[in-house]
């Protein structure tokens, strides 16, 4: 959210328990999901041509590996959606890697 804002973005921050959390997801442009719920947000949550970042990550009782966000739903009405597994994750991997040299080369100088 304060990336977004620093790029004079206008951010709405909303959890599972917003009133009518549909319609607040349904007015972002760019939905980024964090819910902690798998597979909260489905179709009737996005408006068409919006991009969907899904941040979740879960394992199904069948073993299967979801996000927060329903992807075969959304992924009809957005334009574009981050997919679980492989979406966000390994970005997330790469910087924390990259957090974790910056911080040793700042120990060693």
């Amino acid at each position: 959210a304060e990336l977004l804002l620093r790029r004079n973005a206008t951010v709405t921050i909303a959890h599972s328990k917003t009133k009518d959390l549909k319609l607040t997801c349904r007015q972002a442009d760019i939905l980024v999901v964090a819910c902690g719920q798998p597979q909260l947000i489905g179709k009737d949550f996005v408006k068409s041509s919006s991009c969907v970042v899904d941040v979740g990550i879960h394992r199904t009782l069948e073993g299967k590996i979801v996000g927060d966000v329903n992807y075969d739903e959304v992924s009809k009405v957005a334009s574009f959606v981050s997919p679980v597994p492989g979406g966000v994750g390994p970005l997330t991997i790469a910087m924390l890697l990259r957090n974790t040299l910056q911080a040793t080369r700042e120990c060693y100088d």
